[in-house]
């Protein structure tokens, strides 16, 4: 090997092991989830999850969360989050906004939103809310807000929405008759307290829109988003990952692509106050 060789060597062999160290966010990638439930239930079930993807894919992964659904909204404008798992509107505004890319989403899974009442009480027919207070868990919720709404609008049912911060809160409220009715999102009450869902019946459910999906910030290497990006992939395929998958009510986890979401963007979906 020549001297020249020998001396560029020297000098780019420590140069890229400190690039290759500084990849790494200290703490590990930030993965961020959006409050649908308390930070404690979400915590139970996604951390094992980020240990899980973390050990597979030899990229470290750290569950995140924010205080409420508006503030994970806005953290996502301003990409704060390394990863997240959003919905599908809020994933076309921060692949324009943030330049957030779709790398995987449940296999065969759809975003179905819910309108849910207390099993057994009066209210069989959406009609009969009619003036009433119906809990949702924030104004910018596509699934367990806008559609529902969208909905009782089209209907010609007024309803004075109260906002409670998160879906859980929702489904609580609702079990505990302090609203007749309340919006969510079908995927997300397969995975609340069974004392809770037992005591309610979907009342109306929507069409289904592409589902939620997990997204990377640009700043994340190539090939640590590969390497989560299988990891997840083969979830399916040991007894953990099932387990796991099982806990959060998917299905399985397959790799998503942003053309993936291009009919989304044909619906042009907007805000019910805007339409």
């Amino acid at each position: 090997m020549s001297r020249l060789m020998l001396l560029l060597l020297a000098v780019l062999l420590p140069w890229l092991a400190l690039e290759a160290h500084a990849e790494t966010p200290a703490g590990g990638y930030s993965f961020g989830i959006g409050p649908v439930q308390s930070a404690v239930e979400l915590a139970k079930r996604w951390t094992p999850v980020m240990q899980y993807l973390s050990e597979k894919s030899g990229v470290p992964l750290q569950f995140k969360t924010a205080k409420d659904i508006p503030t994970f909204q806005q953290q996502m404008r301003d990409g704060i989050y390394d990863f997240a798992y959003i919905n599908p509107y809020l994933y076309l505004e921060n692949h324009r906004v943030s330049g957030y890319d779709a790398f995987a989403r449940e296999k065969g899974g759809k975003l179905v939103g819910v309108l849910v009442v207390k099993k057994d009480g009066p209210i069989q027919d959406a009609m009969q809310l009619q003036g009433q207070a119906v809990a949702f868990p924030t104004a910018g919720a596509l699934a367990a807000t806008w559609l529902p709404l969208g909905m009782l609008k089209d209907k010609g049912v007024h309803v004075t929405p109260r906002y409670v911060n998160s879906m859980e809160s929702v489904y609580r409220s609702v079990a505990k008759g302090l609203f007749p009715a309340g919006g969510g999102e079908l995927r997300t009450l397969g995975t609340i307290d069974p004392d809770v869902k037992n005591q309610l019946r979907v009342l109306w459910t929507s069409d289904g829109l592409p589902p939620f999906t997990f997204v990377a910030h640009p700043r994340v290497p190539r090939a640590a988003l590969a390497r989560v990006q299988k990891a997840f992939e083969e979830m399916g395929q040991d007894p953990q990952g099932q387990a796991l998958l099982k806990a959060n009510n998917f299905k399985g986890i397959e790799a998503a692509t942003d053309a993936d979401y291009n009919a989304m963007r044909k619906l042009n979906i907007r805000p019910v106050e805007a339409r």
